[in-house]
């Protein structure tokens, strides 16, 4: 298998539960992620949203269509002013605890991952704007952070180049 990055796109911000949450869709399919997989995951988000604890109501979910019948939703959201609280639901992945191969048939496995390479690229993204628009202005602006999203191309390499690191040490001659 050659690893291949995926296209990512950017809907914009819904609110669920009383939460403001901004979106990221992966996949490798140019069509992007199918309206009835889509439906099913945004139904079971809100069993993912933590309970409000003061903190801005923020959260940025992945929704990410694997390249067979998996779809996962990871669900993001920002407690106790500057702490990550995941929850994740997965379709069509049985061993995963899915009871079928079919993608909109979301459940909630029990498990400690938080994302797959594809699935994480968000994340630092986030992390910074959080910062950026939340934790370091002396008046935070949740309408900011709302608006600063990982621009829309692929998962990764987004240099348009391919970055090498070398570790090896030039030998003596």
């Amino acid at each position: 298998m050659v690893f291949r990055e995926k296209l990512l796109t950017v809907p914009p911000p819904i609110e669920v539960a009383g939460r403001h949450v901004k979106r990221y869709h992966v996949t490798a399919d140019p069509a992007g992620i199918a309206p009835e997989v889509e439906k099913a995951a945004y139904a079971i988000l809100p069993e993912l949203l933590p309970e409000p604890d003061g903190t801005p109501p923020a959260t940025f979910v992945v929704l990410h269509r694997g390249d067979d019948d998996g779809a996962y939703l990871n669900a993001y959201s920002w407690v106790w002013d500057n702490v990550l609280h995941f929850r994740g639901a997965a379709a069509g992945q049985p061993v995963l605890g899915c009871p079928d191969r079919d993608p909109a048939r979301f459940v909630r496995p029990d498990l400690p991952w938080i994302g797959c390479v594809w699935e994480l690229p968000p994340i630092l993204h986030e992390r910074d704007a959080w910062v950026r628009h939340l934790l370091a202005p002396e008046v935070p602006d949740l309408d900011a952070y709302l608006a600063d999203s990982l621009p829309e191309g692929t998962t990764g390499d987004r240099s348009g180049a391919a970055r090498t690191t070398s570790l090896r040490r030039p030998r003596p001659n």
